[in-house]
């Protein structure tokens, strides 16, 4: 005697055959399914910083030439867009008087090389912070003509540092030359902050 199959054997040979059939199909359909990445993925999120692609620029002149069907068409590069450096003003100091401590602080700027606009930036800078008064004190602890914060920081120029305008504009010349390069870098700074 012969028995029909099952449902349940008929319902398993139909899911067999279904996904045999759907295994195939995929890689028929899309070959690059798979273990392979797939020229149709997309990554969820931000990959490329907003970019639709990455993209390189290259320094140098250069052009681009392509010729298709007769006709020739040369790409020449867009000039580079030109970044205006921030500008601020600063007034030209007059030369001071003899024995002073700007006096000083003149003599010590060209000491360093650094020429009279630099002298000029010094001067705007230090009118604002001290008005050039060796006693000059912030309730923050900065002290003397550079504003050192705290005060005792000047002891490094000099024992007399609470004192002597000259010990106060060395420690002062020597901390603008190592942070901020140059007097006219510390009074660009200043503008931007406030502070320098």
């Amino acid at each position: 005697m012969h028995r029909p199959p099952s449902r349940s054997k008929a319902a398993l040979s139909l899911f067999a055959f279904t996904a045999a059939f759907a295994f195939v199909m995929v890689n028929v359909v899309d070959p690059y399914s798979g273990a392979t990445a797939s020229p149709y993925f997309q990554v969820a999120g931000d990959r490329f910083g907003g970019e639709a692609v990455q993209r390189v620029t290259v320094a140098g002149e250069y052009t681009n030439t392509i010729v298709r069907d007769g006709f020739t068409v040369t790409e020449k590069p867009k000039p580079a867009p030109v970044v205006a450096a921030k500008t601020f003003s600063v007034s030209a100091a007059a030369i001071p008087d003899p024995g002073s401590a700007q006096a000083y602080a003149y003599t010590a700027v060209a000491a360093r090389g650094w020429g009279e606009e630099q002298y000029s930036c010094l001067v705007s800078l230090w009118n604002r912070e001290s008005g050039w008064r060796v006693n000059a004190a912030n309730p923050s602890g900065a002290y003397g003509i550079p504003q050192a914060l705290p005060g005792s920081k000047m002891s490094s120029a000099g024992a007399d540092w609470e004192t002597s305008a000259a010990t106060q504009i060395e420690w002062g010349l020597g901390y603008i030359g190592g942070r901020y390069g140059t007097p006219c870098g510390a009074w660009a700074h200043s503008e931007d902050a406030g502070w320098y």
